[in-house]
């Protein structure tokens, strides 16, 4: 089936084709028909499958037919609530794409920018909101956002939005909603005690699609692990880095403090890489993934803030420095590479202490991750920092010594 053969107006066809896009993916293909028929759905696929294209695609499609025939401004007709920045401006920008020929306006609704441009934006028209839910409720308290004709409301990334530091959120905001909505869940991963929340939320029995339902990460993935103590982690990623120069590679710490750390690791070895966290302000986590996007800069150090539905185009390698603390997690980390028809590579670096997470992990994917055997030879030839760039040949075998040594000797001198 092609795009064509949906009865879809021209104006959505022509920015879909535009895109290149031809055919639908599984999950597009079956969630596109009951979202235009105005049914609930619960969608849950693999990373990389286009899931977002498949509630943009109908919900667009709707919202320019029904303001083609409206009478009246009607404000906004459907949120996308979403628990990261990065992934609110990334969905802004496929409704802008895919409805480019339109006349429907879709705004990223974010905190930790100023809040007068998107008030002035709201006032003036706005169909779909794709918002983080911090900002979206200062602004409905402090009047500026009216929702009592959201005919439509999405949560992307369903399983973390409904998780408990969202769930409440989300109450909250449905209780101002008209009782007559539709309702739309997307996730690459959920589990039973999330969809008995999501089934909460709905006033009528939503649809199930599930894509590959026992295989959550896609098969153009490998993957692998590498048993390695936590003192060393950052010889290996070193290694790792220069075995593989020009290669696009996305780097995934447990937290703030070590992403700064790794970073500042890499760069006494003269390896240049960019970190994104939290911590980190709205404009410069925008240029860090500007930069990254654009392969100006190759290597990223994040935290799981960039692990939930970010699209970034040609990412070679996901290295866990560190493993996900939840099983879950992984499966949004490693779908960061290998998405659409690409392949990719995911390596994941254990300590003796994340064990007990490795064995969670291969039971949450349903397959053991095949091992990379690391030798003694490695750590020996392994040279991996200075703060002197340009230390004397004396200076490099004293290095190689040291590295030489009992670990227990190493922590001493």
């Amino acid at each position: 089936m092609k795009f064509e053969d949906y009865n879809m107006a021209p104006e959505i066809i022509r920015g879909i084709t535009e895109l290149g896009f031809k055919r639908p993916t599984d999950i597009q293909y079956k969630s596109i028909p009951p979202i235009l028929r105005g049914e609930d759905v619960l969608a849950v696929a693999q990373t990389g499958t286009g899931k977002t294209a498949a509630f943009a695609i109908p919900i667009l499609h709707k919202l320019h037919k029904y303001k083609n025939n409206a009478r009246r401004v009607d404000g906004v007709k459907c949120i996308v609530m979403v628990p990261t920045h990065e992934l609110a401006l990334q969905i802004t920008g496929v409704f802008d794409e895919i409805g480019r020929f339109t006349n429907v306006e879709t705004l990223g609704l974010i905190g930790g920018v100023d809040q007068d441009p998107q008030i002035e934006t709201l006032e003036k028209r706005v169909d779909i909101l794709v918002a983080t839910p911090g900002r979206m409720f200062d602004l409905i308290s402090q009047g500026h956002l009216k929702v009592h004709r959201v005919e439509t409301l999405v949560l992307d990334e369903a399983d973390h939005m409904l998780d408990l530091g969202f769930i409440k959120d989300i109450r909250d905001l449905t209780r101002k909603l008209p009782k007559r909505r539709q309702t739309l869940f997307f996730s690459a991963t959920i589990n039973d005690y999330i969809k008995k929340l999501a089934y909460s939320l709905i006033n009528q029995q939503a649809i199930r699609i599930q894509v590959s339902p026992k295989d959550p990460v896609a098969k153009n993935i490998e993957h692998a692990i590498a048993f390695i103590d936590m003192d060393d982690k950052r010889f290996f990623l070193e290694r790792m880095i220069n075995e593989h120069s020009g290669s696009k590679i996305l780097v995934f710490v447990r937290t703030k403090v070590r992403a700064e750390r790794v970073n500042k690791a890499m760069a006494r070895v003269g390896i240049e890489s960019l970190v994104i966290h939290s911590d980190k302000d709205q404009d410069e986590r925008n240029k860090v993934m500007h930069q990254f996007r654009n392969s100006q800069v190759k290597i990223l150090i994040a935290t799981d803030v960039t692990a939930r539905g970010i699209d970034i185009p040609d990412v070679d390698y996901v290295i866990n420095y560190d493993l996900p603390d939840k099983a879950e997690n992984y499966v949004h980390r490693v779908g960061r590479t290998g998405r659409g028809t690409k392949k990719g590579q995911a390596v994941s670096f254990c300590s003796e202490d994340e064990k007990a997470m490795l064995n969670e992990i291969e039971k949450y994917v349903h397959n053991k991750i095949e091992v990379l055997e690391i030798s003694k030879l490695d750590y020996e030839n392994t040279v991996l920092f200075s703060d002197d760039q340009d230390m004397d040949i004396n200076k490099l075998m004293d290095e190689i010594e040291f590295l030489k040594m009992p670990r227990k000797k190493r922590r001493k001198r």
